[in-house]
């Protein structure tokens, strides 16, 4: 009631904290690529792997839009040898 009060939260809108689960896969999502972690441990609980892959996509459109965009350098697979087009 006191941060609706302060204007933080819209009025009759309550915030749950944020799982254990879900802060402890978004910081190894941050940290590490998730294949890394498959390599890493030998077990890992389905639902733990879920929430990891979950928070290990982008979250902006502005990032999403980069990483859809990303060149790794190959060359163009429509080009023929060295590089130029058929």
């Amino acid at each position: 009631a006191a941060a609706a009060a302060l204007g933080l939260l819209p009025l009759g809108k309550t915030q749950s904290p944020e799982s254990l689960l879900d802060i402890a896969a978004r910081k190894v999502a941050e940290k590490w690529p998730f294949q890394r972690v498959e390599e890493r441990f030998e077990r890992i609980p389905e639902p733990v792997q879920r929430r990891i892959v979950y928070w290990s996509f982008p979250r902006s459109e502005r990032e999403i839009c980069m990483y859809s965009s990303f060149n790794t350098g190959a060359e163009d697979p429509a080009a023929g040898p060295g590089g130029a087009a058929a």
